[in-house]
């Protein structure tokens, strides 16, 4: 991830509207901007949640609040908790995760 031509500014993420994305249980609410190539999230997964999907996306996450279950293709499995992150590289290890207790997450990628 490469930063450029990108002046210093705040984000009230309370202001940014909710986009709610497919799950196969729970709901996933993102809250999104950009900034030149880089997505930066706040992300809300509801009690019960888990993803419909392997992801492949490389990403720098941090758990803000609940718990993150995230389970590699290869069989680890991993527990973030508050205060804790993650950090993979796009294409190298596809990664999916659930949030039974649900879990508010900080996401750049």
């Amino acid at each position: 991830m490469e930063l450029h031509n990108i002046p210093f500014g705040t984000t009230d993420w309370s202001t940014i509207p909710t986009e709610e994305k497919s799950a196969q249980a729970g709901r996933a609410l993102w809250r999104t901007q950009h900034f030149g190539t880089v997505r930066v999230r706040m992300v809300e997964y509801t009690p019960g949640y888990v993803s419909d999907h392997w992801c492949v996306k490389g990403h720098i996450l941090l758990c803000l609040q609940g718990e993150l279950h995230t389970e590699l293709e290869d069989g680890r499995t991993f527990t973030l908790r508050p205060g804790m992150s993650y950090q993979v590289a796009d294409n190298a290890e596809p990664h999916r995760s659930t949030a039974p207790l649900g879990a508010t997450l900080f996401v750049v990628d």
